[in-house]
């Protein structure tokens, strides 16, 4: 694992920018791999800057989103459809068509996996993908557990979770209490990851994950064992590291 650490979360968002433009430039037809939170916001800010002036050209440009929660429709203010398309796709001239977001809607919640993990292989992998860390390690929605889960699935979000999330919410109890998400196999599949962690609660988190034990435990872990991943720290995530 390729580790970089930057002054603040600033300074991370334009050097992904940077790495995504690259990826575009170099393959105008890549696939995406998006995320949503508060991580990934300057990455999109400074790509939605480059995209203005001139730098990149998302009109051949497809992607595929992390996870979305079960039980809220896609205009809801808090889906992550909604997030992605109010802090980048809006802003950029990458073709709604191209863009694919989890959507847990069908009467079976297991098939609409299915179907989304055979639309990224289809679609030939993701060449690139954007990951953020929870405090406990997650990545996407896969919360620490007995094993890695492989494909796109259906997930009992934690107590710990749906704290970190009731901030988005009139309250508590309008967080929704599943979401379908890719799952460790699917992440796994692409062929470059880029994870970005900040602040100095994401610490331990981040410490774990570079220097602890592929463990599910602590999902972010098993990146250990992937061939092309940079790891996005700035000076307060990275302290724990030594």
């Amino acid at each position: 694992m390729n580790v970089q650490v930057y002054k603040d979360p600033a300074q991370i968002g334009k050097a992904v920018a940077t790495l995504f433009a690259a990826q575009v430039v170099k393959n105008p037809d890549c696939i995406l791999g998006m995320a949503t939170g508060s991580t990934p916001l300057p990455t999109y800010g400074a790509l939605v800057e480059l995209y203005e002036q001139g730098v990149v050209d998302f009109s051949t440009v497809r992607s595929f989103n992390l996870d979305e929660y079960v039980g809220i429709s896609r205009s809801h203010e808090q889906s992550y459809y909604r997030f992605m398309f109010d802090n980048l796709f809006s802003k950029i001239n990458i073709k709604p068509e191209n863009v694919q977001v989890p959507f847990p809607a069908s009467e079976n919640l297991e098939d609409d996996c299915a179907a989304y993990d055979a639309a990224i292989d289809a679609a030939g992998g993701v060449d690139l993908q954007i990951l953020g860390i929870g405090h406990n390690g997650h990545i996407a929605f896969n919360e620490p557990a007995s094993v890695f889960p492989f494909g796109t699935h259906i997930v009992d979000l934690t107590q710990s979770t749906i704290e970190a999330n009731k901030r988005f919410f009139d309250s508590i109890d309008d967080v929704p209490r599943r979401a379908m998400t890719m799952g460790i196999g699917t992440i796994m599949k692409a062929r470059e990851i880029v994870i970005v962690a900040t602040g100095a609660d994401k610490a331990d988190a981040a410490c774990a994950m570079i220097n602890g034990p592929v463990d599910p435990q602590c999902p972010a872990s098993v990146l250990q064992l992937h061939p092309a991943v940079t790891a996005f720290l700035d000076e307060a995530s990275a302290s724990r590291l030594g």
